[in-house]
């Protein structure tokens, strides 16, 4: 709203398999995914002057978007909490998260996927604890709700997918001034691997620390990300 208040056009899509799209049984790959983006930016008219903006597994759409369709009518780029340039930990890349973090996440949504969301995934999300609760039990219910619109297989497939893809070669595709904004406090996608890995090898990129946000400062930081945002893009 902030956005489009602003007087820019704001257009937001459900991924393929979540909300009110389609359900395919494949497709969950980060190369479709970016086809999917493309042809959304088609389908609205989004050709040319465009700020690509990516939240958490969005900001690998955007990385991929700008290496396969080579960036076409980007002017600007935006990763906020994203999971860009990779999260899983190796042996080259020690700040990641380990496997089995990722097995426990899976684990969780096969066997009780409201209970998991609710529970554990969101308040961690939010960064709620037994001493901080920066949102609501309601936002928390409501969130939980819109994920569990999503179908088992898009969201088993999209786990393994921003988990598992390494982004560190479509970095240098990155040719417009490119902002990244991540909490230091999230540990959903810490930012070691993610934020200052990216800003690391995303030239002409500026990255903005949120001291002790976590990975929903979307929602914890709603005005400072909305102040930013509406300052990079009016640049």
């Amino acid at each position: 709203m902030a956005l489009a208040d602003a007087g820019f056009r704001a257009i937001a899509h459900d991924r393929r398999g979540f909300g009110r799209s389609d359900q395919p049984w494949d497709g969950y790959d980060y190369d479709m995914l970016a086809d999917d983006l493309a042809a959304v930016m088609k389908g609205t008219g989004a050709v040319s002057d465009v700020a690509l903006v990516g939240f958490s597994m969005g900001g690998g759409e955007v990385a991929r978007y700008m290496n396969r369709h080579r960036g076409a009518g980007v002017t600007r780029a935006v990763l906020v909490s994203s999971v860009v340039p990779y999260m899983l930990k190796t042996d080259d890349n020690l700040h990641g998260t380990p496997q089995k973090t990722f097995d426990e996440i899976g684990d969780g949504i096969k066997s009780d996927r409201a209970h998991s969301f609710r529970q554990t995934f969101f308040p961690q999300f939010f960064g709620v604890g037994p001493i901080s609760h920066p949102v609501s039990d309601e936002l928390l219910a409501m969130c939980t709700e819109t994920a569990l619109q999503a179908g088992l297989k898009p969201m088993l497939a999209c786990a393994k997918a921003f988990s598992h893809t390494d982004f560190r070669g479509d970095l240098a595709s990155f040719n417009v001034p490119t902002l990244i904004i991540h909490g230091t406090a999230d540990k959903t996608v810490p930012i070691d691997a993610a934020g200052r890995a990216a800003a690391k090898g995303i030239a002409n990129s500026t990255l903005l620390e949120y001291d002790g946000q976590p990975h929903g400062l979307n929602v914890t930081a709603n005005d400072r990300l909305t102040k930013d945002l509406l300052h990079f893009l009016a640049q």
